[in-house]
């Protein structure tokens, strides 16, 4: 299967618009984003956990980094409220569910093979200073990616030009890019070369991204 799989183009994809599907365990759905392959695949999805559903345990053969939108995202390892950042590279494992149910962005196999780097955070609380109207957290970077939350207040104004693309995903809040007017669920993705010009709306905005990673999409390695 491929969506969105031409990393050359700008795509938006507002989120509330896609219907669900449902995967292989009941009680799990999905909204797709981007994908190459099959059941096992590249992916960028948002998951919705119903209360008291759970997925198989499972190896995370190619990582899998995630944002607990809402609810409680919970496993072994623990619980995972809402605003938290997840990366659980190469070789680590768990057994996902949610007793009051949750909802998850999730992106699969765009970690390097040899990444070991576990670990979760609290976005918000990772939040420096203020800066125009802007304040940031830097959550990962390695040599490939650098991964960020901000928080923008009413009308502030974010310009990036990144080598490698990006992708925004609006946590909260309202921003226009372009011809675009991005809310919460909104995911654009910009390819390499293409520069970032955002205006938060009237609310301000939270926004997550990712930035340098699209020359290295390619399909899993099964």
């Amino acid at each position: 299967m491929e969506l969105n799989a031409d990393f050359s183009q700008r795509v938006v994809v507002h989120s509330d618009q896609v219907d669900w599907q449902a995967s292989p365990m009941p009680g799990v759905d999905r909204r797709m984003l981007d994908r190459i392959g099959g059941e096992v695949a590249r992916a960028t999805t948002i998951v919705r956990y119903a209360p008291d559903s759970h997925f198989s345990a499972h190896t995370h053969t190619g990582g899998e980094e995630f944002i607990v939108l809402d609810g409680v995202f919970q496993d072994e390892h623990g619980d995972f409220p809402a605003g938290t950042y997840v990366r659980n590279p190469p070789t680590t494992s768990h057994t996902p569910g949610s007793e009051p149910g949750c909802v998850i962005f999730v992106k699969l196999w765009q970690f390097e093979m040899d990444d070991r780097n576990q670990f979760r955070k609290d976005m918000a609380g990772e939040l420096g200073a203020k800066k125009n109207g802007i304040a940031t957290a830097t959550l990962h970077r390695d040599r490939f990616e650098t991964v960020t939350y901000r928080h923008l207040d009413a009308g502030a104004s974010l310009s990036l030009s990144e080598t490698g693309g990006m992708e925004v995903l609006m946590i909260d809040g309202s921003m226009t890019e372009g011809d675009d007017d991005l809310r919460k669920g909104s995911w654009l993705r910009l390819p390499e070369g293409a520069p970032l010009n955002a205006v938060a709306g009237p609310g301000g905005a939270k926004v997550w991204m990712k930035a340098g990673h699209l020359p290295h999409a390619k399909p899993p390695a099964v």
